[in-house]
Formats: C-alpha cells, structure tokens, sequence
C-alpha cells in the first residue's frame, strides 16, 4: 500500500502488470517503453510514463517521483529487450533485467513475467544465444532484492482477478486495449501485433464471445 512501482513495458504484459499493481494499493505506477502508441495507452489509463529512448531511467523516475529508485519493480520485456536513451536501436538481452537492479531501491521486490529463454539462436551473441546474459547480480545482491520470475500460477490468482472484474474494481480488457478478431484475421493480427500495435487481439473463432456480450465489432464495451 503506498508504494512506488516501475514497469517496464507497455505492451498488454506490461499493462496488466500496472493495474495490477493499482488494485493492489501502489501510490505511483510508471510504465517504460519506446512506442509511442503503448505509452499513450498507458496515459490514457492514469498511469505516469517514460520514454527509455529519451534518457536514463533513474532520471526520469526522479523527475516523477522525486529520487531515482521505486518500490518494486516489474520486467513486462524480457530477452527481446534494446537499450536506452542513444542505445534504444540495439538488442540487449539484459537491458532491462540490469535497470531493475538499478532502479529498485534497497530491500525493494523484482517480478520477471517477461520472457527469458533457454536458448535464443537470433541473439546478438554466442553467450545470448544459449540464453546466458550478462547481469549485475552482484548489484541485485547487494541491494538484498527479492526476485521472482518464471510463468504465472494462474490459477492462483484466478478467483480474485475475476471478481474484481465482475465487480467493477477494474476494466482490464479497457486497459490492456482488447479486439475480438475472427481467426482469418489472426495471421494480420500477428504481424500488427509484431509491429508494436497497442491491441491485445483475441481471438473468437465462432463468434461465440460477441454474441454472449451482445456486440457486433470487435470492441468490447465500454473499451
């Protein structure tokens, strides 16, 4: 309750993550990116942004929250992740892993729902490539961080997302920008998507989502 939460990435991971973190009672929630579109999504819900391609992030948390370093931090990125400020053109694996170190005050809580593999053969180099990358652990360790990472326990925090849902403590599909597509329309949405579009498509093959919520589009009400 109170705290001080960045979030890197405003894709519909990173998105999710900040209401999250909302519901949960944080005072402040910052979400990171280079897309314009995804911070302008961001904004729109009430949430503070940062461009990384604009500078240090310490420095534009300062500029927000009054000191360089947050409560907790989330990496919403993971291994396809690219540098800030005059480095935000180049693939590094560990950028983002590496600004939660240094971002997330002593003591402070560090959730890795982004996507880090065993194996990546596209990397930028051989270590990457078997999924080995170059952490300030050390930083991590000293500043005695909690860490957790690996896929989600849906089904631990199903009941409790959904009532909140049902019952009006948050509009994640408004948030995280839902469309219902019909799966003819996956291979375009996929490309979209790749491309940084600031959609979460869902597909509904039969139609089946839209005709038990009544619309005919594909976006759902009130989002």
């Amino acid at each position: 309750m109170g705290s001080t939460v960045y979030v890197a990435g405003a894709g519909p991971v990173g998105l999710a993550a900040a209401v999250s973190a909302r519901l949960l009672g944080a005072a402040c929630v910052i979400v990171g990116d280079l897309n314009p579109a995804r911070l302008a999504q961001a904004r729109k819900h009430g949430f503070e942004t940062i461009d990384v391609s604009a500078g240090p992030i310490p420095d534009q948390i300062a500029a927000i929250v009054g000191e360089p370093v947050v409560d907790a931090g989330v990496d919403a990125v993971g291994f396809e992740a690219r540098g800030c400020g005059r480095e935000s053109s180049k693939e590094q694996p560990a950028a983002v892993l590496n600004s939660m170190f240094e971002v997330v005050k002593a003591g402070g809580g560090i959730g890795l729902p982004g996507l880090y593999v065993t194996a990546d053969p596209g990397a930028v180099d051989a270590a990457a490539q078997q999924g080995s990358l170059s952490m300030r652990l050390g930083l991590g360790w000293a500043k005695s961080h909690s860490i957790a990472t690996g896929q989600c326990p849906v089904m631990k925090y199903h009941r409790q997302l959904a009532q909140a849902i049902m019952y009006d403590r948050v509009n994640l599909a408004d948030v995280v920008n839902v469309r219902l597509i019909d799966l003819a329309d996956a291979p375009a949405a996929y490309a979209d998507f790749d491309q940084g579009a600031s959609v979460k498509y869902v597909i509904d093959p039969h139609g089946s989502v839209r005709q038990a919520l009544g619309v005919k589009g594909s976006q759902l009400p009130g989002a």
